[in-house]
């Protein structure tokens, strides 16, 4: 039983692998039971008995897309001292992630948010959360980083965290689509500019 169970892991992380893929380029509209079946040699009734349907398929994929991107953004990013080499860290690891293509089409989340942003329902709901933790957490490092008197007196940090997302999601679009790294470097040279003191 134990190794029947090891094995069904198995199979879902890579079913989970593959719809974070097909999601990061298509959205998550396009993920369905049977193309997933088919592209990873798997019956349909193997990859239902992980899921049960094509919502609990997208929730899934939105859990798996943030561990993902935990990995690669947040558990590094918090690593860094406090202050603001903690925030400029987690700055410069969402660049890398994108950058890296952690997902063939850039940042999972830049792909799906346009696709659920105007919807009603647990996906949108799942989507919201993700988002809210992630501006939460960056308008938190950029608070602390203001205490500590590290960054201009009177910044506002709910401003200084959309502007940094910003230029981090419009790197993130730009270079998925020319193909070119230019916008990682602009937008680190913004985001770096808006942290600066000024003297």
């Amino acid at each position: 039983m134990d190794g029947r169970l090891a094995r069904g892991a198995r199979t879902r992380v890579a079913i989970l692998r593959r719809a974070t893929d097909i999601a990061s380029v298509e959205g998550l509209e396009g993920l369905t039971i049977g193309r997933l079946a088919t592209e990873l040699s798997l019956s349909k009734s193997s990859v239902f008995a992980h899921f049960g349907s094509k919502e609990e398929l997208q929730l899934a994929a939105i859990e798996h897309a943030e561990e993902v991107f935990s990995e690669h953004v947040v558990r590094p990013g918090l690593a860094a001292p406090a202050g603001l080499p903690r925030l400029l860290a987690l700055a410069e690891h969402w660049l890398a992630y994108s950058r890296s293509r952690a997902f063939p089409g850039g940042c999972f989340f830049a792909g799906v948010l346009p696709e659920f942003d105007a919807r009603e329902g647990r996906v949108h709901d799942a989507v919201l959360a993700g988002r809210t933790k992630w501006i939460a957490l960056l308008t938190g490092l950029v608070a602390a980083a203001a205490e500590r008197g590290e960054l201009p007196e009177g910044v506002d940090p709910d401003q200084l965290a959309f502007e940094i997302d910003a230029l981090a999601s419009a790197a993130n679009t730009q270079s998925v689509l020319t193909g070119s790294d230019v916008a990682y470097e602009r937008a680190a040279a913004g985001i770096r500019a808006r942290l600066t003191p000024r003297p």
